[in-house]
């Protein structure tokens, strides 16, 4: 009986990393050109890699819609794996470079990527000194956007949020704290009707902000309307507009710390039931971790304490 493996072409590889790399480049980016601008090689070259692998898998990966290249079913059920391999083959070449030498790619709603990252990832570093980090700072919309797509390999939210293609894990808990100013008339009153908070003039986070969801949801169903003046998409900006007196802002409690600490701003007594949520991490379903988010992923767990910013 002849043994099937030895026939030529049994058993062989026939697609390569350098195929892989422009596919997901392509994926990311939507062009040859692009893919090519990103992994520095030629338009022509990045074509012809993409038609070659292609042809060794006998699907089409894109739908081709003049000069867009428009992910297909059969490229999304690829991208993952292809993600996958492509960084085991970068931790591969780095082996012997170093702990962790490829660089980390996180993505952190506002509040997580202001308030709780900077201290996280400066302890990262602190042991791991020749790891980089790649945070980008969003909204949570923008967050699951940069996981679902592979762009990052940990995503850091406020609320829960679902998508077919990623797992949430609970991590931190959180609240929502109505602030104002010291001089703000609202400050003064010892409990503040419905009425009173209905009337306010508010300052917002933007639409597609996991705090503006639990605030909407909160506020609307006790309150049923109120004055949005201001929609903003920095904590930083609505906290200062907030101290100035010109609103009252709804923000997360790890947001304000140091505010109220100092008493630049005050915590008014709504009467509300609290506001609480869960802060979690996002991973994408079918791509496989590699060492580095592994290891920051234990480095998160084992620092569920939040320090406010600024404490040693």
């Amino acid at each position: 009986m002849t043994d099937k493996s030895d026939q030529p072409g049994a058993g062989r590889l026939r697609l390569n990393l350098r195929q892989l790399e422009v596919f997901v480049a392509t994926a990311r980016s939507g062009s040859t050109r692009g893919a090519a601008d990103r992994i520095a090689r030629s338009q022509s070259a990045a074509s012809a890699s993409l038609t070659e692998l292609e042809d060794v898998l006998g699907v089409p990966l894109f739908d081709r819609l003049r000069r867009r290249l428009l992910i297909n079913e059969n490229g999304r059920a690829l991208l993952p794996k292809a993600a996958s391999l492509l960084d085991q083959a970068l931790e591969l070449q780095q082996l012997f470079s170093g702990e962790h030498a490829m660089p980390l790619k996180i993505a952190a709603s506002l509040t997580i990527g202001e308030v709780l990252m900077p201290d996280l990832v400066a302890r990262w570093q602190a042991l791991h000194p020749v790891s980089p980090v790649h945070l980008m700072i969003g909204n949570t919309r923008e967050v699951i956007a940069a996981v679902a797509a592979l762009e990052v390999d940990l995503g850091f939210i406020e609320g829960p949020q679902a998508h077919p293609d990623l797992v949430l894990r609970p991590w931190l808990s959180d609240e929502m704290v109505v602030v104002a100013a010291p001089s703000h008339p609202l400050a003064a009153k010892r409990r503040l009707t419905p009425e009173n908070l209905r009337t306010a003039r508010w300052a917002m986070r933007e639409p597609g902000s996991g705090s503006r969801e639990l605030v909407d949801r909160w506020l609307l169903e006790h309150l049923g309307q109120i004055d949005v003046a201001f929609e903003l998409g920095s904590l930083e900006a609505i906290r200062r507009l907030v101290a100035a007196g010109a609103a009252v802002g709804c923000l997360s409690r790890l947001a304000v710390a140091n505010a109220l600490d100092d008493g630049s701003l005050v915590a008014l007594r709504t009467g509300l039931p609290p506001a609480r949520r869960r802060l979690a991490i996002v991973m994408h379903r079918d791509k496989r971790m590699g060492r580095g988010a592994e290891d920051f992923l234990r480095h998160c767990d084992a620092d569920r304490t939040p320090r406010h910013p600024g404490t040693p």
